[in-house]
């Protein structure tokens, strides 16, 4: 089985070009994904860039909503392939072929650099130092389950 899951940020804007076939025009982006490492030693790069393309409706999307610095989780499988660059040297590819691809945190916390302000709670339902919410008497819970 050939399947990979990765969560990364987009270390630029998607490449997008679109390949004619027939009366159909056909969307490819091309990106690539920092994906942290999980442990780092001493003196080794702490992320792996892993090139990525996304054909059709997902490369669209790409164009669309992903930008630099984006956090985003692509599925798709991995792809090897080589060609002759102009000097005649075989040069060997590896890629991922985004088959799903989705946003990994929200707008905001994307355009904050991935710092979210912690939300600001009413008086009446602020937390309460066990970690439960203070719900006020007036409220009525009739319908809810596991009433006592």
């Amino acid at each position: 089985m050939n399947k990979v899951i990765l969560m990364g940020r987009l270390t630029r804007d998607p490449e997008v070009r679109y390949s004619t076939t027939g009366d159909n025009q056909l969307a490819i982006a091309r990106y690539t994904l920092a994906v942290d490492r999980r442990f780092k030693r001493d003196g080794e790069q702490s992320a792996d860039f892993i090139r990525c393309v996304a054909f059709g409706r997902s490369g669209e999307f790409a164009e669309k909503y992903f930008h630099q610095g984006t956090k985003i989780v692509a599925e798709g499988r991995i792809q090897t392939g080589s060609y002759q660059d102009k000097d005649g040297k075989t040069v060997y590819t590896t890629e991922v072929v985004v088959e799903n691809q989705e946003f990994a945190e929200s707008k905001a916390a994307s355009d904050n650099a991935g710092y979210q302000a912690p939300p600001v709670a009413a008086e009446p339902t602020a937390p309460v130092g066990d970690g439960f919410m203070n719900i006020p008497d007036s409220v009525d819970d009739s319908g809810l389950p596991f009433n006592f």
